[in-house]
């Protein structure tokens, strides 16, 4: 597709092209098929990495990272193509902004063209809107109407026997944390299960793709199946030196390298049809890397009848199938999990299904009942009072938190107070949700703070960061009989601090001067 519309735009309309991609595999493949499709085309390309700058051809091929500051030196351009064009920042600065603007100042009259499998972003939604750089949505096809059309490879989908739980993951920007995401993933439990159930299941598949959560847990996956199954399983990150980084892509392409590990370098634009299965030994909160990750497997190949997806962070009952990603809406109802795991087989299928596509396993009826599976073990004693106790506080810490299983649930803010050694009382403010639990989170907040109630919770957790909240003292912690949790009813705050508004209105000389973490002193 991209080679058509470059050689339409040359030799239809007389026009000149570049086209854009931020890594150098990128870059390669679309030189290669634009020779391949339309040979006649003069084809140039501007990339350190490749060692090539190339200027003044038809069709320039170009690294965002190499030309960003250079729109001026290469001259007009009537089209930009961006491949992979979810990665364009929707504000702000950024490469691709830069060359963009500098772009239409050559050239006022330029045409910029997106390509992505995922127009998404995990915090602003669609990439496309009346005042972005891509504005409307020109042409789209689904995963569904592809696979029957046999223009890409169906996939299967296993979720892991051995799950982590990421209950407790701290968000930051939209994503798991990546540390966090490691050490709980990099466990010898979870490896040795992960890599057995790799090894057992992918007997009869030739390229086995493995996404890690960060080097060590890579490194360790390496080492388990090369002890615990003697198989080769190679590893590639963002450090491996550019000549090993090719000999193990050349190795797992042609086939004779059965397993590859990698960390965060694969996920976008990696072209190897060979691929049969797909590991995920990660979660992610963002269904744009989720998308891009299982996308690996897509390609068809001679001999390939599906791709084998292995889930072992949760993803697919987070998202949802492949072919019907769900993307949290903040101005709907959280909804039902929009995929379910087979409890005989493993599959992960649609949420809609009755019975199993794999295994023929029949699911029970829904039932429309809210209450516990299990009674409380606690006695309900009409003239029984409730248990409160006091707890200093000694230090407090704010977090976007997700429900888990449910990707449509509304975020909210998860207070943890530090009551003793690794000891937390916990509580939840539900800063987007409606109605009561919205007023409630306005008394909290107004409670410990002069700012505005926030209407995200992401604005919450950046102003709770930077000061804006009093700082808590105690808290008091009451379980009523019956009651499966604790529940903090009160609490003893400081002053609140002045508002960002009181502090800009307020002479820098009537400031408080603070003392700072190395002692210098300045403005509050």
């Amino acid at each position: 597709m991209l080679a058509q519309i470059c050689s339409d735009a040359v030799e239809l309309w007389n026009g000149r092209v570049f086209v854009l991609a931020h890594v150098k595999e990128l870059l390669e493949q679309a030189a290669d098929k634009l020779r391949l499709m339309a040979p006649a085309l003069p084809i140039g390309v501007y990339s350190a990495g490749l060692g090539r700058r190339d200027i003044g051809y038809a069709v320039t091929i170009a690294g965002v990272q190499s030309v960003y500051e250079r729109a001026y030196d290469m001259g007009p351009a009537d089209l930009i193509i961006v491949d992979e064009a979810h990665l364009i920042p929707p504000d702000g600065e950024g490469m691709y902004r830069r060359f963009l603007t500098d772009a239409k100042e050559v050239n006022p009259h330029v045409r910029v063209i997106g390509l992505t499998a995922t127009p998404y972003r995990m915090k602003t939604g669609m990439i496309c809107g009346a005042d972005t750089i891509l504005n409307h949505v020109c042409f789209e096809v689904g995963v569904r109407e592809l696979i029957t059309g046999g223009f890409i490879c169906p996939l299967r989908s296993r979720a892991g026997k051995a799950k982590p739980d990421t209950s407790e993951l701290h968000v930051r920007a939209g994503e798991f944390k990546a540390d966090e995401v490691e050490n709980l993933m990099d466990t010898s439990d979870l490896v040795e299960a992960a890599c057995d159930e790799i090894v057992s299941r992918t007997r009869d598949r030739h390229s086995v793709l493995i996404f890690c959560a960060g080097v060590a847990h890579a490194e360790h996956v390496v080492e388990v199946m090369a002890a615990r199954h003697k198989v080769e399983c190679g590893f590639v990150c963002g450090k491996t030196s550019e000549v090993d980084r090719a000999k193990a892509l050349y190795r797992f392409r042609t086939g004779e390298l059965r397993y590859l590990a990698n960390v965060n370098v694969l996920t976008t634009g990696f072209d190897a049809p060979n691929i049969d299965c797909i590991a995920l030994l990660r979660p992610t909160l963002s269904p744009g890397l989720y998308y891009q990750m299982v996308g690996r497997g897509f390609r068809m190949a001679d001999g390939k009848t599906d791709c084998l997806v292995m889930d072992f962070g949760g993803n697919v009952i987070r998202h949802g199938p492949v072919d019907a990603i769900r993307l949290a809406d903040p101005n709907k109802c959280p909804g039902d999990p929009p995929a379910k795991e087979c409890p005989e087989c493993n599959a992960l299928i649609h949420a809609a299904c009755a019975t199993c596509p794999e295994c023929g396993h029949a699911f029970p009826p829904r039932k429309e009942s809210a209450h516990d599976a299990m009674a409380s073990d606690e006695e309900i004693l009409s003239g029984q009072s409730p248990t409160r106790h006091d707890e200093k506080v000694h230090s407090v810490d704010c977090y976007v938190h997700h429900k888990q299983g449910d990707p449509l649930a509304k975020p909210t803010m998860r207070v943890e107070y530090e009551i003793g050694f690794n000891t937390y009382a916990k509580e939840w403010v539900c800063l987007e949700h409606k109605g009561y639990a919205r007023k409630k989170a306005e008394q909290w907040w107004r409670l410990r703070s002069n700012d505005p109630v926030p209407n995200t919770v992401e604005e919450a957790v950046q102003l709770a960061d930077d000061g804006a909240l009093a700082d808590t003292l105690s808290i008091t912690i009451e379980k009523k009989p019956g009651d499966k949790y604790e529940r903090i009813v009160d609490c003893e705050l400081g002053p609140k601090p002045p508002s960002a508004a009181q502090l800009d209105a307020k002479p820098e000389h009537e400031l408080d001067p603070v003392i700072g973490p190395n002692g210098w002193e300045a403005p509050f």
